[in-house]
């Protein structure tokens, strides 16, 4: 079986798909496929995806919406409202406020800020799981899928390539790793790195075996405003309509879906090192590993032996 590599510029990234099986390039076509079409259901930056419709019309009226898109709003609004939960789903205008990562980021001023911080109550998003609908409460409202929607696309990509016979595989959404059977090396594990958050892209502090897991890390190095000698990132408090502070510069999830990597990596980031390293240590089938914004490495007790540290 040969195995087939194919990398494309989506979604504000590159996606790597590896494929180990029979038919592999057709199946990297139809991921593609399948890639370009959430793209257009989920995208927050287009005006035509029906994430946008929602902003445009689901406060006058319910919306109905495709039900992969509604089931990822119903497990989005579901974590937002987890008690100290930093995941809000309905994070959205304040986002579009700041816009760090574009062209435009500017700081707004206090007063913009409080006008936007009551609309991103994620209780005031209604679902109708029969109609399969979106009704948000309030005109301005709006939802943005970002910090969750790239694991939800790795798990489905993933979940199709196995359907299909892959006997081995790879889905890099852009910091998103899912890997299935064994490495192209011929180890039954893969090694993902861990980005150094001090250091430019591709340079790892740690690296981490895993097999048929996903590994996603969030950081305050990947989009930031720098403004008056102050530095600003993109990862943020919907209750103070700021950038988060706390002591971590990048969180690493390992879990068996991607989706609940990246679920974790936000509803979590808000906490310092110690109380991720508690929390994550309690829940089941669930890993962890913290870069402190002093440089130090901490890692759950179910990582050890699996993790290295690269010195530099």
């Amino acid at each position: 079986m040969k195995p087939f590599t194919r990398t494309i510029p989506l979604m504000g990234t590159n996606i790597s798909l590896y494929i180990e099986g029979t038919d592999a390039e057709e199946l990297a076509e139809e991921a593609v496929n399948m890639l370009i079409r959430y793209e257009q259901v989920f995208s927050a930056n287009s005006e035509h995806s029906q994430l946008a419709m929602l902003k445009k019309e689901a406060a006058s009226h319910p919306l109905r919406v495709d039900k992969e898109l509604y089931d990822l709003i119903k497990i989005g609004k579901e974590h937002s409202l987890n008690k100290d939960s930093f995941l809000n789903i309905a994070i959205g205008p304040l986002i579009k406020l700041w816009r760090i990562g574009f062209r435009e980021a500017h700081v707004p001023e206090d007063t913009e800020i409080k006008a936007v911080l009551e609309l991103l109550n994620p209780e005031h998003i209604q679902l109708d799981d029969e109609l399969q609908t979106v009704h948000l409460f309030k005109k301005g409202m709006e939802i943005d899928l970002g910090a969750i929607a790239k694991g939800y696309f790795a798990d489905q990509v993933m979940s199709f390539f196995k359907k299909n016979g892959a006997a081995s595989a790879m889905v890099d959404m852009g910091g998103n790793v899912l890997v299935h059977g064994d490495s192209p090396t011929g180890s039954s594990h893969w090694k993902v790195g861990i980005q150094n958050p001090f250091l430019p892209r591709g340079n790892a502090a740690a690296l981490v075996s895993i097999r048929e897991q996903s590994v996603v890390t969030s950081g305050i190095y990947e989009r930031v405003l720098e403004k008056e000698g102050s530095q600003y990132h993109h990862i943020f408090n919907s209750r103070t309509g700021y950038p988060i502070e706390s002591n971590i510069a990048s969180l690493t999830i390992i879990a068996d879906r991607s989706l609940d990597c990246d679920i974790y990596t936000t509803e979590l980031f808000g906490l310092d090192a110690v109380s991720i390293i508690h929390k994550v240590n309690k829940l089941k089938d669930i890993e962890a590993a913290v870069i402190t914004t002093d440089g130090n490495l901490a890692y759950t007790d179910n990582l050890r032996g699996r993790i290295e540290p690269v010195l530099r």
